[in-house]
């Protein structure tokens, strides 16, 4: 569930992959770029508000979009909707970059919100995830955590 998805890597791993994309001309590029994959479906939408029902995914994985997500509160909502559209026991893989002068300066005309990794397992746990798991360096984060039963 990416801004920026790049199914190739994962997409041959899986039965069928899904990518939810906000943005209409991404998400048509995407569409004409996977026209002949049929494991890969791809759905325009908003992370903070998914079209799927509950319990859909086994697994959900977000790479180098959040600081995307204007606010705290939308980044929590994001957390809420991927742990409802996850089956129990459902993985969720996330990374991102982690704050920085040179990041910010990049994003002068976009969205730039980085998450604080210091309180991401905090924020999992809210959220409904166990066994949550943050790790970072002075560059970039990463977690996973798993949807309760």
């Amino acid at each position: 569930l990416s801004r920026r998805v790049f199914p190739d890597p994962v997409s041959p791993q899986v039965a069928a992959f899904t990518a939810l994309e906000l943005d209409s001309t991404l998400a048509t590029a995407l569409c004409e770029r996977y026209a002949e994959t049929p494991t890969v479906t791809v759905v325009e939408g908003d992370a903070t508000a998914m079209p799927f029902e509950d319990d859909r995914f086994s697994g959900a994985i977000s790479f180098t979009m959040l600081h995307h997500v204007p606010t705290t509160t939308l980044q929590d909502a994001l957390f809420a909707e991927v742990r409802r559209v996850l089956r129990p026991g459902g993985l969720f893989i996330g990374s991102d970059s982690v704050a920085s002068p040179e990041l910010a300066d990049l994003h002068v005309d976009d969205v730039y919100n980085p998450v604080d990794p210091a309180g991401l397992q905090d924020r999992l746990e809210i959220a409904g995830f166990v066994d949550v798991a943050v790790d970072w360096h002075d560059f970039g984060w990463r977690a996973h955590a798993r949807r309760s039963d």
